[in-house]
C-alpha cells in the first residue's frame, strides 16, 4: 500500500490533515442499498472507483483552497441530507439463507482530506500532461475482503499560488450519484447560497490557519489504493422512450456500446469484465460478464442503435461546478481505475431520466499497467 502522502515514494503532496463530515442531521429512517452480487464474485465484482479532479484558479484573496476546505464541511453535510448512502458503509452481513451484501446510510461520514504540494497549478497541469501526477490528487483504498467499509474521500489539494485542486473519489457501487443525480451541482447551490450569509465572517468555523504550514502527517495514518489515470473511458447516452431494460436487453445494449468504444479508443476489452446495473435506488446487481461467452444478438438493436449517443463526461456539468461565482475549473479529469487482481476493465448502466436519456452506459475497458 502506499502512503497518504502520495502514490509514489517520490511524491511531493503533504496531507496536513483528515476529518470525518456526516450528514447535517441524522437519518431516519436509515436507506439501506442492497448489492446484489454472487459469494464466487465477492469481492473482486464490487471492486473499482469513479474518481474526478476539478482544478481551480485563485480569482481573489478569498478564494483559495485551505478556506474552501472550511466552508465546504457545512456545505457538504447539508446535502449529504439528500445523498446520505454517499456517507454511508458497506455492510456483509449472514442472514438464514446466505451472506448479504448492502450499503447502509449510518451516516459514518465521507473523508474530507487537506493537503498542498509545493508548485503552482500551472506548473502542475503542464507537469501532468508528461506524467501521471493527478492520480496522486484523489484518494481510495480498495475494498477488503474480510473488512469492507469503504466512504466516498473528498481531497482538497492546495498549490503555492493560491490555485487549488478538488479530488473525489467513490465506489462504482454509488458512482451514479456523482455522474447523473447532479450531486455536484446540488452541492455547489447550497454552498454559494450558504456564503451570503457569512460575508462578515471571512475566516469559516472549520478552517485553521496552522495547517497551511504544518508538518504532513505520518504516512501509517492511512493507506491507499495506487490509481493511475490510464483509463479511458466512453459515455453513451440512450435517448429511446419505453424501454424495457430486462437483463437480456441490457446485454445486448452493453456489448453494443463496448464493441463501439473498442473501436474508437482502440483498446479491447477485458474477456470478463464487471458489470454494475442499477435496478433501482435499493438495489444494484453486479455481474461478471464474458465477451468471449456472449450469446447476445445485436441484430436486436437495429431500431435503437441510431438511439444510442455518443456523450462525455462534459456533459453533466462538470465544468458549470463553481464553489466562488464566476470561478468554474479551469481542467476536469475523469476516469474509472481498479487494481483488484484479474480486473478485466467495468461497464455501468444507469436508468437517467434526468439527462434527457433514458439510460446512461459507461464502458472503461482495461489498460495493462
Amino acid at each position: 500500500m502506499d502512503s497518504c502522502n502520495g502514490g509514489t515514494q517520490n511524491s511531493k503532496l503533504q496531507t496536513v490533515s483528515i476529518m470525518s463530515v456526516p450528514p447535517l442531521k441524522v437519518t431516519e429512517p436509515r436507506r439501506v442499498r442492497q448489492v446484489l452480487v454472487t459469494d464466487t464474485l465477492y469481492p473482486k465484482a464490487i471492486q473499482g472507483c469513479y474518481h474526478i479532479v476539478l482544478y481551480y484558479e485563485k480569482l481573489n484573496e478569498e478564494d483559495h483552497g485551505w478556506s474552501l476546505a472550511g466552508w465546504i464541511v457545512e456545505s457538504l453535510a447539508r446535502v449529504l441530507l439528500d445523498h446520505p448512502l454517499l456517507a454511508g458503509r458497506l455492510q456483509r452481513k449472514e442472514v438464514s439463507d446466505g451472506t448479504v451484501t448492502e450499503i447502509v446510510s449510518n451516516d459514518s461520514g465521507i473523508r474530507l482530506l487537506e493537503a498542498r504540494y509545493p508548485t503552482t497549478l500551472k506548473e502542475f497541469l503542464e507537469l501532468n500532461e508528461k506524467e501521471d501526477l493527478e492520480s496522486e490528487l484523489v484518494f481510495w483504498k480498495e475494498i477488503d475482503e474480510h473488512h469492507p467499509e469503504f466512504c466516498p474521500l473528498f481531497y482538497v489539494t492546495n498549490f503555492d499560488c493560491g490555485g487549488y485542486s478538488i479530488g473525489i473519489s467513490c465506489s462504482l457501487l454509488l458512482a451514479e450519484v456523482l455522474v447523473v443525480e447532479n450531486f455536484l451541482k446540488k452541492w455547489v447551490q447550497i454552498h454559494n447560497k450558504m456564503l451570503p450569509q457569512n460575508k462578515d465572517t471571512k475566516t469559516p468555523i472549520f478552517h485553521h490557519t496552522s495547517q497551511e504550514n504544518s508538518e504532513p502527517l505520518p504516512s501509517e495514518i492511512i493507506s491507499r489504493t495506487q490509481s493511475k489515470n490510464g483509463v479511458q473511458s466512453m459515455v453513451f447516452k440512450i435517448t429511446a422512450e419505453d424501454v424495457d431494460f430486462s437483463k437480456e436487453y441490457w446485454g445486448e445494449i452493453v456489448m453494443f456500446c463496448i464493441e463501439d468504444a473498442e473501436q474508437k479508443l482502440d483498446i479491447k476489452m477485458g474477456s470478463d469484465f464487471s458489470l454494475v446495473v442499477k435496478d433501482s435506488a435499493e438495489v444494484i446487481k453486479v455481474e461478471t460478464c464474458s465477451k468471449t461467452k456472449s450469446k447476445y444478438n445485436l441484430q436486436g438493436l437495429l431500431d435503437i442503435q441510431k438511439k444510442i449517443l455518443g456523450a462525455t463526461w462534459n456533459d453533466f456539468g462538470v465544468y458549470e461546478v463553481a464553489f466562488h461565482e464566476g470561478n468554474k475549473p479551469v481542467h476536469v479529469s475523469c476516469w474509472i481505475a481498479s487494481n483488484a487482481a484479474g480486473d478485466d476493465g467495468h461497464v455501468m448502466a444507469v436508468p437517467c431520466p434526468e439527462e434527457n436519456a433514458c439510460a446512461v452506459i459507461i464502458v472503461s475497458p482495461l489498460v495493462e499497467t
